[in-house]
């Protein structure tokens, strides 16, 4: 089977959408798949969705596909269209953390002008803090080495500890235990 042409694609990305505000509303997986199934058959509108679960086995006049492949195809739906929507919303950080880094590079170019020009305090302050705000919006900054230690910087003690004791530390700490 081929690629899908631009019209199929766009049905299949509606079909996606529609999956994920019915499962945003509540509706459970097999309810999700009959409404988005191509057989009519099945579909619990009775009508043939566009691109729907089961269309090649439709457009053969074959049987539709089992409750499970349907609710199969609707869980594949909502997964493909989250990772669909947070490659792009990974993408739009990528984009305004430049502009953030633009802004930083215009910012300090006027602040490092000051402060090299007019040898303003004032000025060489507001340029580190430019600078160190820009470093953390790219991550230039090595991270900090942190290290676990026991008394007085010897090692850590760890010991073996039996459920009913965890549990008595969790009811300690935890208010909702009880």
């Amino acid at each position: 089977m081929g690629r899908p042409d631009k019209a199929a694609r766009a049905a299949i990305a509606r079909r996606r959408s529609d999956a994920i505000d019915l499962r945003l509303a509540g509706v459970d997986w097999l309810t999700i798949a009959r409404k988005l199934a191509a057989d009519p058959a099945v579909n619990s509108d009775g009508i043939a969705y566009p691109q729907g679960y089961g269309i090649d086995r439709y457009r053969k006049k074959q049987d539709p596909p089992s409750d499970e492949a349907l609710i199969h195809a609707a869980c594949r739906d909502v997964r493909q269209a989250l990772a669909d929507r947070r490659a792009e919303l990974a993408d739009d950080v990528d984009e305004l953390r430049a502009l953030e880094a633009d802004r930083l590079d215009r910012l300090f170019f006027v602040a490092y002008k000051k402060a090299v020009r007019d040898q303003d305090l004032a000025a060489v302050d507001r340029t580190l803090r430019i600078m160190e705000r820009r470093a953390r919006l790219l991550g230039l900054d090595m991270p900090a080495r942190t290290e676990l230690s026991g008394p007085d910087g010897g090692p850590v003690q760890v010991e073996n500890t039996t459920v009913d004791e965890l549990e008595k530390l969790i009811a300690l700490t935890d208010p909702d235990t009880e």
